[in-house]
């Protein structure tokens, strides 16, 4: 079955690996591995969804920290260190500003218990539905007319 669609995706990654595939125009996930990410087409809308700073970091973020539409055909490898050589997705990222997740919630309809919000997540890369997208998308890029900090930027 020959399915053209656009599908849309959330990813769960820390704010510093978003901010290092934002500034290399990449994305990662499963800890390098490709199967997921062979999932995506290129056009495909992707949001992000950091739930903390840094991995192993204590303090909770829970926020959308960027977005994105995935620029490739095919997952590419690349060499980061010996024994480890993670596979990739170009994104071509949109300049947009963080926005928390739980003023959302209520909208998301990939969300079936607010009591455990949390849990879709864990999923790490997972489908949206096209409205889910919206919404995530939309708050993101009317917090980034307001602000001077704004990810996906050139500016500081």
């Amino acid at each position: 079955m020959n399915d053209d669609r656009t599908r849309y995706w959330v990813s769960t990654i820390s704010l510093e690996h978003v901010l290092l595939g934002v500034e290399g125009g990449f994305t990662q996930a499963d800890h390098g591995r490709d199967t997921r990410l062979r999932r995506l087409r290129h056009g495909d809308g992707i949001a992000f969804y950091s739930p903390r700073t840094t991995i192993g970091a204590t303090r909770p973020l829970q926020q959308f920290t960027a977005l994105g539409v995935v620029a490739d055909d095919e997952p590419y490898r690349v060499e980061l260190r010996e024994g480890f050589q993670p596979w990739r997705r170009r994104v071509e990222f949109e300049p947009v500003v963080a926005v928390p997740v739980k003023p959302l919630l209520p909208v998301l309809g990939f969300i079936l218990d607010e009591e455990h919000w949390g849990l879709p997540f864990r999923r790490g890369l997972f489908e949206v539905p096209s409205a889910d997208f919206g919404a995530i998308a939309g708050a993101m890029r009317d917090a980034a007319d307001d602000s001077v900090r704004v990810i996906g930027s050139a500016s500081p």
